[in-house]
């Protein structure tokens, strides 16, 4: 941008940095940006350093993100050389105008020196986050974290939320150590601000109803942090069905203490936040969940009854009265902390129970929800009910499997679960129909495969309904051959479908084939009476 037409504040900026340039440049150095350069104590590296932070700020707020990095690059370059050749405390430039008598002490100059330094950390860390360096904005940040704790310089809301958003980053790398230490960090500073005296006044009450929403938003990573610590651990213990294999458990389990121990080790010394009057309590908030796999149903259930706890949290605050949208995700959250404690479950009555608290906590928010307002939520609703009770009609069958004969009671109860997952899945499927109640042609990327899958999973329903009229029978054969040769003709007109369903396509490829056959046969029994 030529300088003419530069707002006044940076040319003003631009100029102060110029003149300490030259100010270096007669003492021999020469500017950060353009190489190396001697460093002295007598304040105009404090000067450049705070002009630097200002001009990255102000580009930045310009959306001039690359001009920004270069300003607080060289902030950075500048103290990082001070600390090296000099690394005695520079003159704050406010000392300039100040008798001798009230000069600061190396301490307070320190103070202020490293306060400035921190600031531009913490500006780094946005601009990285700009330029979708995530890797590196993470780094910064935390580096920014741990150096506020360290010279008391941070609100402690502030503080907090910034812990708990750096912990969903470490989430997303599964470093649940890391994740733990900040989230721990977090609720241990949080509670500073809980301890301040309220006021009566109406500001005050504003404030304490923001200080409760901060505290439920914290609840609701804490949720995060138990979920996907129990869900990867799903992931690493479950064979090619979906069930728990046991010896991969039982391998995981002999080389889990050897690995823990090690790593624990090195990485907690990277990570580690706080002084030591705030390491007690960190470490005893860690200590409160585990932040290695859980492996057997013990281990997660503790997990879990910590997601728990902070559901109940999340949701004093996040309630649906004012908050639709954040409660359901609330009790989605819940939901999804049942269903993977679930797996752990060797019991199948059990495990029947844990999904059928998922039911009942799902199916009163989805009754009252408008699908007008609330498409999304609504489809997510209907199609994970819907798998709640084909889960539960799979383990109904499994138990009914190992009797020597079915009871009425379990045949009526798994034709019940049957037919309930196939209102669901066909409300799924009606929500994408187009006003005139036409099902789409091509379906959209976003909702491919679960529309195959809940096709798929209908298909199979409908081979699971027990009777004993065979009339009836031969009609739910042929609508389980409808739905499977709907995703057949589907992927043959769309290839591109079949990377999104290959497992259930191979599967009612074959249906497919063996139906008609079966069907046949039937009918030949039927034949007499017809």
């Amino acid at each position: 941008m030529p300088s003419a037409f530069r707002p006044k504040g940076f040319r003003r900026l631009e100029y102060l940095i110029k003149n300490i340039s030259d100010i270096k440049a007669v003492s021999g150095r020469t500017s950060p940006c353009s190489g190396t350069y001697r460093v002295c104590s007598h304040g105009t590296d404090f000067y450049f350093e705070r002009r630097s932070n200002n001009l990255g700020i102000l580009w930045s707020e310009r959306d001039e993100i690359k001009t920004a990095q270069t300003y607080l690059e060289s902030a950075e370059a500048l103290y990082n050389q001070y600390m090296k050749e000099d690394g005695n405390p520079p003159l704050d430039p406010s000392e300039h105008f100040m008798a001798e008598e009230d000069k600061l002490t190396d301490q307070e100059r320190s103070k202020r020196f490293e306060k400035a330094y921190t600031h531009t950390l913490y500006y780094l860390a946005q601009v990285y986050q700009h330029l979708e360096m995530i890797e590196k904005a993470a780094q910064y940040c935390h580096t920014t974290l741990k150096r506020q704790l360290e010279y008391c310089g941070y609100y402690p809301v502030e503080w907090a939320l910034n812990a708990a958003t750096l912990s969903q980053y470490y989430l997303s790398k599964q470093c649940f150590m890391e994740s733990r230490h900040c989230l721990a960090a977090a609720s241990v500073i949080f509670s500073q601000a809980e301890q301040v005296p309220s006021a009566e006044d109406n500001e005050t009450e504003q404030d304490q109803q923001d200080l409760r929403q901060r505290k439920a938003e914290i609840a609701r990573c804490w949720i995060k942090y138990c979920l996907n610590l129990l869900q990867s651990a799903r992931k690493l213990l479950e064979d090619n069905i979906g069930e728990l294999d046991p010896d991969r458990q039982l391998e995981l389990k002999a080389q889990r203490k050897k690995e823990e121990d090690e790593k624990e080790k090195g990485r907690k010394k990277a990570v580690l936040f706080g002084t030591s009057d705030i390491c007690d309590s960190v470490l005893a908030m860690e200590e409160k969940v585990s932040s290695v796999y859980p492996l057997d149903f013990q281990e997660a259930r503790e997990i879990f009854l910590v997601g728990q706890n902070y559901v109940q949290e999340a949701k004093e605050f996040f309630q649906v009265d004012g908050y639709v949208t954040d409660h359901i995700e609330i009790v989605q959250d819940h939901s999804a902390l049942f269903k993977v404690l679930a797996f752990f479950e060797e019991d199948y009555e059990r495990r029947c129970k844990m999904h059928k608290r998922r039911i009942d906590m799902l199916e009163p928010i989805y009754a009252d929800l408008n699908p007008q307002y609330y498409l999304l939520i609504s489809r997510q609703l209907q199609f994970e009910l819907a798998d709640t009770y084909y889960e539960m009609m799979d383990l109904k069958v499994a138990i009914g499997n190992r009797l020597e004969e079915l009871d009425s009671h379990t045949i009526k109860k798994i034709n019940s679960l049957a037919q309930l997952a196939i209102k669901y899945y066909e409300l799924f499927l009606d929500s994408l129909r187009n006003p005139d109640k036409v099902f789409p042609e091509e379906l959209e990327e976003d909702v491919l495969r679960p529309a195959m899958v809940a096709k798929f999973h209908i298909a199979r329903l409908y081979g699971k309904l027990i009777t004993s009229d065979s009339k009836k029978q031969l009609e739910n054969m042929q609508t389980s051959l409808e739905y499977y040769t709907f995703l057949v003709d589907y992927c043959e007109k769309y290839p591109g479908a079949v990377r999104a369903i290959e497992t259930e396509l191979e599967l009612s490829k074959e249906m497919v084939g063996l139906l008609p056959t079966r069907m046949e046969r039937l009918r030949a029994k039927l034949c007499p009476f017809i």
